[in-house]
Formats: C-alpha cells, sequence, structure tokens
C-alpha cells in the first residue's frame, strides 16, 4: 500500500492513540505514537511528520498548547491538529491562532479524523504546488499546455484572459480526455498566482459530481450543522467553504440532480452558501469553474439541466477538441510524455518515436483523446528498453496485447490488414476503450457501443475485461 504520509500522535490517553493509530495505519498512513511531553519536539523534528495529532490537555505541567507553540516557533515543517475534550471553543480559538490546522472534540469519529487529516494533506501539498509555480513564474504555465495547432493557441489564449480577468465563472466542455481538468487548473493559476504574498495558500478544490454518493453530495458540497442528519456528529464545512479565496472545480455538472442545480444556481448569483441544517448565509468569494462531456443545450432542451442555469455557466465558456481534430499536436503531445515517463521510470535509454511509429499514432483516432495517448506511452515506456519506439510496440500500447490483429486506424477508419483480422480482437479492444472511456461503469459503455447492458455484460465476462 501507498505511504500516504506520516502522522505523530500525542496523548496521555494511549489505548485512543492506540486505536487511532491502527485505524492510520490500515489507510495507509505510518505512524508513531508518545504518551508524554518527554523530549517531544526534539523527536518530532527527528522524525519529520505530515501532520501531528496533539492532544491539548496532558496530564502534567506542559501543555500540549506549549508544544504547538514550540513546534511553530523551531519553524517544524508539519500541520497541527489539536484534539480536545473541553466543549467550550476558548482553547480551540487559542490553539488556531497558534497555528494549528484543525481541530477535534473529543469522543471523536474515526472516520471524521481521516477526512481531517486527508484534507489538510492535500492541502499542504497544494500549497507546496502553488508556491512551486509562484516562483517559476506564470510565464511557463501556457509552455506545458502542449500544443501549437492554430484551434489551440486561440484556446490558451482566451483562458489566459479569462484568467487575468478575474472571472468568477467558467464552463469547460468537450470529450472525455481532452484536458478539461488541466485547464481549469491553468485558469485557476492565471487567475491566482500574480498575487504579491507567496506564502498565501490559494485553494483549489476539485469535485466529482458523479463519484459522490447521492446521499453525500449536498452535505459535501454545502457542508452540515452538527444534527442536520443522523450522522451528523460536528459542523462540517462544504466544497465551496473550502474554496473560499480560491477556485472550486465541478466535474461533470451536466450530471448534478435538478433540485441540486437550484440551489447551485443561487450560490453562483448570490455568492453565499448555507450548510445543510443551518440557518445563516455564509459569504464565499470563489471562483466557480464547470466541466462537462454533455451536449448542454440538448440536455436543457430534454429538460435535465436547467436553462437559467446553462446562461448563467456559459457567460465564459471554453470548448476544448478532441485530439483527431487537432492532429498537428498529437506528436508534440506524444514525445511529450514520452520524456516526461522515461524520466518519471529512469528509463534514459528510451529516445524517439521511429517515423513509421509516429505515423501511426497521427493517424489513430484516439477515441480516449489525450488520456488515452498519455496512457498509451506510460505503458510503452514501462514495458519496452529499446532505444526506438517502433510499430510493434504500438501495437501493444494500442491493444493492450502482445500480437494483436486490431488494424490501425487511417482518417478515422478501420483499415482491414492484408493478412486478414479477427473480429473478436476488434471487439475485445473497442470494448475495453469504451469502459476506459467511462471509468468503468458499464451503461454508460453499453451506450456508447450502441449495445444493450446485458449484452455488455455477457462479452465483459466471455472476454475476461473485469
Amino acid at each position: 500500500m501507498k505511504n500516504r504520509g506520516r502522522i505523530f500522535l500525542i496523548d496521555d490517553e494511549e489505548l485512543i492513540i492506540s486505536m487511532l493509530a491502527r485505524s492510520l495505519k490500515k489507510e495507509g498512513y505510518e505512524t508513531k505514537i508518545q504518551t508524554n511531553a518527554d523530549d517531544v519536539i526534539n523527536k518530532i523534528s527527528a522524525w519529520h511528520p505530515d501532520l501531528v495529532l496533539l492532544d491539548i490537555h496532558l496530564e502534567e505541567d506542559r501543555s500540549g498548547l506549549d508544544i504547538l507553540a514550540d513546534i511553530k516557533e523551531e519553524k517544524i515543517e508539519t500541520q497541527v491538529v489539536m484534539l480536545t475534550a473541553d466543549d467550550t471553543a476558548e482553547s480551540a480559538i487559542r490553539a488556531m491562532k497558534l497555528g494549528a490546522a484543525d481541530y477535534l472534540t473529543k469522543p471523536f469519529n474515526v472516520d471524521e479524523v481521516k477526512i481531517v487529516i486527508e484534507t489538510i494533506l492535500e492541502k499542504a501539498r497544494l500549497k507546496d504546488e502553488v508556491t512551486y509555480l509562484r516562483k517559476a513564474g506564470t510565464a511557463s504555465l501556457a509552455d506545458t499546455m502542449v500544443g501549437q495547432s492554430p484551434a489551440m493557441l486561440k484556446i490558451i489564449e482566451n483562458a489566459r484572459k479569462i484568467g487575468e480577468a478575474r472571472a468568477s465563472t467558467v464552463l469547460i466542455t468537450g470529450e472525455s480526455g481532452t484536458g478539461k481538468e488541466v485547464m481549469a487548473r491553468y485558469i485557476h493559476n492565471w487567475r491566482h498566482l500574480r498575487e504579491d504574498d507567496e506564502s498565501e495558500y490559494v485553494p483549489f478544490i476539485s469535485v466529482n459530481c458523479t463519484a459522490l454518493p447521492e446521499n453525500l453530495i449536498e452535505s459535501e458540497l454545502f457542508g452540515h450543522v452538527r444534527g442536520a442528519f443522523t450522522d451528523a456528529k460536528t459542523d462540517k464545512k462544504g466544497m465551496f467553504e473550502l474554496a473560499d479565496g480560491g477556485t472550486i472545480l465541478l466535474d461533470e455538472i451536466g450530471d448534478m440532480r435538478l433540485d441540486l442545480q437550484s440551489k447551485f444556481l443561487r450560490v453562483l448569483e448570490e455568492r453565499k452558501v448555507r450548510r445543510l441544517g443551518g440557518r445563516i448565509d455564509l459569504p464565499i468569494d470563489v471562483t466557480v469553474i464547470s466541466t462537462t462531456n454533455k451536449d448542454l443545450k440538448s440536455a436543457v432542451a430534454n429538460k435535465e439541466f436547467r436553462e437559467d442555469l446553462y446562461f448563467r455557466l456559459n457567460i465564459f465558456a471554453i470548448q476544448l477538441p478532441p485530439l483527431r481534430e487537432r492532429k498537428e499536436d498529437i506528436p508534440r503531445l506524444a514525445e511529450y510524455f514520452l520524456v516526461y515517463f522515461s524520466q518519471k521510470y529512469l528509463k534514459k535509454n528510451i529516445k524517439a518515436f521511429s517515423p513509421e511509429a509516429m505515423k501511426i499514432i497521427v493517424s489513430y483516432a484516439w477515441p480516449g483523446n489525450i488520456r488515452e495517448l498519455k496512457n498509451v506511452i506510460e505503458r510503452i515506456v514501462v514495458l519496452e528498453n529499446e532505444e526506438i519506439i517502433k510499430p510493434k510496440h504500438l501495437a501493444m500500447g494500442l491493444t493492450g496485447e502482445e500480437e494483436s490483429s486490431v488494424p490501425a486506424y487511417e482518417h478515422g477508419r478501420l483499415s482491414l490488414p492484408e493478412e486478414g483480422i479477427s473480429l473478436e480482437d476488434v471487439e475485445k479492444d473497442l470494448i475495453r476503450q469504451a469502459l476506459e472511456r467511462v471509468g468503468g461503469n458499464q451503461t454508460k459503455a453499453a451506450k456508447l457501443l450502441n449495445i444493450s447492458y446485458d449484452t455488455l455484460r455477457y462479452q465483459v465476462k466471455k472476454y475476461d475485461l473485469k
């Protein structure tokens, strides 16, 4: 399991921190516990934890607040979450003023602790990324958006203008894999990285509207107050509040429920949110970027998407073209990913593509767009060791088979090879592509292939594509 971070737990109640440490280890965190304040600063400094869970009321002369103050004074690079059994806010406020990232009130829910830790560590990682990009300078941002076709140059120029103008609402549309989230991040960077204070964290919160459970999406977006529903043990900030001062990305906005669309429209118009079960409207200053691969005009006509919300989102719109419509960018993208993954996987011997291989890459239809191209190049870099990438390597990369009879694509259509073709291989490859394109959702894959759900399930089982 991948190491998700290092957590140092300090609490005089050994049973509590031992139980919590075990739970965090199961989630992939490395943990270290201590039940007293003995030499704790030196131990924290030596262990380099990503986050410290620190009890405010230790049973000795030195309190958790004293330790927190020392951590900040010593400039130890770690996040601190305070633990307290005090129902009043006084000690928590003191901790936050001293620099604590958050606090949790005992008795706490273990799942709540995990969510708090994950959120704080993600913010810390993003802060490091923002600091790096500021130091690198905003001029390099456009260069990393690989594309020199006239269409992409115009899109990049418009995106820069939208970001620099500090537009509050942006809509990015395009097929899956065309780079909508990447574009959203660059608009965010152009919008915020020109600030003078390099130490200020500017949040970028990404929400996949299709990934959140139906019963949690409203709470996740808008937050909730304690007692709003059965499991609401404490107040919780929603994604809009967490993104305050920065950007929230709502991925696949076209799949948002109609009742939530109404609340979302209110947020866009009033720039306020109300937590689930709450009575107070909280003002927010946030750039809202929405993305979708759906045709929202058709969704409006079919009463699946609110017309007033569509017009509100469509003030600043960017349509990203599919890769097959910007073929002049394909060689540059392929070479970019080759260099990137060669460095990532320390494959210094892989140098370039042969002319024949590049011809196949350019002529292929790329139904999964840039994401598919990226995945293919990564697979080749990992599995191959030859200096020059040749057509035989692409066969495996495009189909997943060592020896493939799936034909190449020429001008957007299948080309029948002279030696013949295996229709089974073609069918298997297309089913695999459909599943990859929709993230494994069999219902959506069946629609892409224009077959019934039961037929797809049979074919998935037949070809062992689970």
